[in-house]
């Protein structure tokens, strides 16, 4: 008997010991929430030195909706995304360049490069997609999209050709020099 007994408080510390210290457990947070995994969510949908790249979803009703929904969100999420990096870039080079007019240079540059990123996201790359089928019988569909370095590049440097003020300031390969390191400030995220 106590044998038995030395056994079942044995078992029942074993059990402890190994559910307070790493059993199977749930992604839970404290208050009751799950992580979840999203769709699309690899390395290979992120950004990096050579490529833009955003993911987004949408949902409804309709499949084509729902994919409308989801380009549309993420050409926005991509935009943005080159915006704030085009203006960083646009900042170093005005300041490691004797540009002459500096605040007039910016001005006609960032407008000049949101139009280049308006032409350029008419021609997208889709690099990724999911649908998924809700309970409810709607549709939730998941895309990731890319631009690359290079093809913005070339975008700027034609439209900069076209504008004979931009062209006296602009040299084409201290901006790729530049823009190489903002890239490769989003390969390190």
């Amino acid at each position: 008997m106590k044998k038995n007994f030395a056994m079942v408080l044995v078992m029942s510390s074993l059990m402890v010991i190994n559910y307070s210290c790493g059993g199977p457990k749930k992604l839970e947070s404290q208050n009751g929430a799950k992580e979840i995994a999203l769709p699309l969510s690899g390395k290979e949908y992120s950004s990096n030195k050579e490529f833009f790249r955003a993911k987004s979803s949408g949902k409804s009703p309709d499949m084509a909706t729902a994919k409308k929904i989801a380009l549309n969100n993420a050409k926005s999420e991509i935009a943005g995304l080159i915006k704030t990096t085009i203006k960083s870039l646009t900042d170093n080079y005005t300041n490691q360049r004797s540009v002459a007019n500096a605040q007039d240079f910016e001005n006609k540059f960032e407008n000049l490069t949101r139009e280049v990123v308006d032409q350029q996201l008419a021609d997208i790359s889709i690099i990724g997609e999911k649908v998924l089928q809700q309970k409810d019988n709607s549709y939730e569909y998941w895309v990731a999209i890319e631009i690359s370095k290079e093809a913005l590049l070339n975008g700027i440097s034609n439209s900069v050709s076209k504008d004979q003020k931009l062209q006296i300031d602009y040299d084409k390969k201290k901006f790729g020099e530049l823009m190489d390191q903002e890239m490769q400030k989003l390969n390190n995220k």
